[in-house]
């Protein structure tokens, strides 16, 4: 109910944060903070005396009216008493919000994931105003990590001069101060009565406004409470379970008929919301165009701060790559059907496969864990067979994954980008079902052999009689040539790019360690093997090498072998290119 209603009217919903929405960070309340000062005092003062210092523990207010300046206990006073300049105070200060480099390695004083998903919410328009009570910078940090543009309100006396609420794009008012600006109000004195400022501020938001509260037990902040009681409210009010559980809270819940929120904590509260928002998004927003598509991903591929829409755009279109693929079963096994079938999972895969070639194409190698993710997508799905039975309709399920990992290949090797096809090739993984614990990589289970029959392929109705030397090879290349055309990449080099994709993921295939269980093949063949592919080495005709080895061999004297020193191992470039060479004699045709 509550994210259908924060969907449904985008910015009409406030926050009210508590303590406990900073919780998870290890950020110390007010109160405690304040003990934590006395006790500071308390051993500055009589550094000897284990007994004040206990009292000044037990009971800080005892202690404080005893040894303090006359004043009533809180953080002026105290910080007057314990740090005479501005500056000494706010480095006294800093120690409770500021991380150390334990307090980081720890996660501790650093934006909670409430905070990010808040700031996620705030990047969506869905919530502009937030309210806090605490004195922290967290929710600001998140909301700049985001990309947010806000405001912010900590001083009654601000308000004059602020952006209305209406006209900013996020206000974030910290009704107690901010614990740079050492103005804070936190003694039960302070918080029975608020500036006219705030009530203002805080009536119009109450009244204006629905509202999520969270973190807050409404057990000290009288003026607040009462602000919150007086305003009629024309929207829904809701409340954490954690949180709502005093009898100023219940009471408040009664008057204005408000709903508890069932939430382990804030982090629990505000990720579910900002993920069931983003549902509902999804769900209403129509399908993209390929032409959208690739406008969209054009615009976040260089925007650090577009990384999750980016992720979300290639991501959600390899779900539905799967979705599709589940919905089109093949209807026979006769070769007609089988023809028709292959197409049909093109089709579904085709909107994917536009994204992974424009993509790659356009990265700077930022994102190459997004186009492994994409492959991985497609391998994740459930399957009853293992991978070498290739003859019935379960094969073709990796068909999809095969399709993507082979357009992301020909773009990266078009582009000079082997550290890219080389982790497209041993990053995604298939976790063999059958054999627990036994896990291979795309290299071997998208092997040719393992997706597509060189004998059914060869038969296919759309040849008209067959007779391709490497069918498979010549399949993909003549089933993906729309693609690539679509796409802008050189006609006149692709069947060459094509060529040079099935050399190099041959020479991983290769070069990968063997190991128990690993579904291994001889490096895939194809037509970059075939007989008029095969020139002299250098200026012999003793020995002759594949056309794409001549290519694979300019890139790297031009660009180095960097890309493939992992795979070496510390072997020789040369020697193992040498005994590659020897295998994929055996391919060799000559018709």
């Amino acid at each position: 109910m509550l994210a259908t209603g924060i969907h449904a009217q985008p910015g009409v919903y406030a926050l009210l944060l508590g303590s406990g929405a900073s919780r998870s960070a290890g950020i110390s309340t007010g109160w405690e903070i304040v003990q934590h000062l006395v006790q500071k005092t308390a051993a500055a003062a009589a550094p000897d005396d284990p007994d004040s210092l206990a009292w000044a523990t037990n009971d800080p207010e005892a202690w404080w009216a005893e040894h303090g300046d006359g004043e009533p206990l809180g953080y002026s006073s105290l910080l007057a008493a314990i740090a005479p300049s501005s500056a000494a105070r706010q480095g006294l200060m800093a120690e409770y919000f500021i991380p150390t480099e334990e307090d980081r390695d720890a996660g501790r004083k650093l934006p909670t994931a409430a905070h990010n998903a808040i700031a996620e919410l705030a990047r969506g328009g869905w919530v502009r105003v937030i309210v806090t009570t605490n004195f922290d910078r967290l929710m600001e940090q998140a909301l700049e990590a985001e990309g947010v543009a806000y405001q912010v309100i900590s001083r009654a006396t601000a308000t004059a001069a602020a952006t209305p609420l209406a006209h900013a794009a996020t206000t974030v008012i910290k009704l107690h101060g901010d614990w740079a600006d050492l103005e804070f109000r936190n003694t039960v004195d302070e918080l029975e009565q608020y500036p006219d400022e705030w009530i203002d501020l805080l009536t119009k938001v109450f009244n204006e406004y629905g509202l999520l509260i969270s973190g807050w037990s409404a057990e000290w902040d009288k003026a607040l409470v009462d602000a919150l009681e007086a305003t009629p409210r024309r929207y829904p009010l809701y409340w954490d379970s954690r949180s709502s559980k005093s009898d100023t809270a219940k009471n408040v819940l009664r008057l204005h008929g408000g709903h508890v929120v069932t939430a382990a904590h804030a982090d629990d509260l505000f990720t579910s919301l900002a993920s069931s928002v983003e549902a509902l998004t999804r769900l209403a927003e129509p399908p993209l165009t390929t032409a959208m598509s690739i406008a969209r991903l054009k615009r976040a591929l260089p925007d650090p701060l577009r990384r999750i829409e980016l992720r979300d755009l290639i991501l959600d279109n390899a779900r539905s790559v799967n979705e599709r693929v589940a919905a089109r079963p093949l209807a026979s096994n006769d070769l007609k059907s089988i023809d028709e079938h292959l197409d049909s999972l093109l089709e579904a895969a085709r909107p994917l496969l536009t994204l992974l070639m424009q993509g790659v194409r356009y990265d700077d190698g930022t994102h190459t864990t997004l186009w492994v993710q994409a492959v991985q997508l497609l391998l994740d799905k459930p399957t009853r067979q293992k991978p070498q039975m290739v003859q019935t309709s379960d094969a073709f399920r990796n068909m999809p994954a095969l399709l993507a990992l082979r357009v992301a290949s020909i773009e990266a090797v078009a582009d000079g980008k082997d550290e890219v096809l080389i982790a497209l090739l041993t990053r995604p993984h298939w976790d063999d079902p059958f054999h627990p614990g036994r896990s291979v990589v795309a290299a071997d289970v998208l092997h040719l052999v393992n997706v597509l029959d060189d004998q059914v392929i060869n038969r296919l109705p759309r040849w008209g009689g067959g007779g391709w030397v490497y069918p498979n090879s010549h399949f993909l290349a003549d089933l993906l040539t729309g693609v690539a055309v679509e796409n802008d990449t050189d006609h006149a080099r692709y069947s060459e790019y094509c060529e040079d994709v099935e050399f190099r993921t041959g020479f991983v295939q290769y070069l990968l360690p063997s190991y128990e269980g690993r579904y291994r093949h001889n490096p895939a063949a194809g037509n970059f093997v075939h007989d008029y592919r095969w020139k002299p080495v250098g200026k012999s005709w003793d020995d002759e090498a594949p056309e794409s080895e001549k290519r694979f061999r300019e890139q790297v004297a031009r660009f180095g072998a960097e890309p493939w020193a992992e795979l070496l191992a510390g072997r020789e470039l040369e020697i193992e290119l040498s005994s590659y060479r020897e295998v994929l004699k055996g391919y060799r045709r000559f018709t």
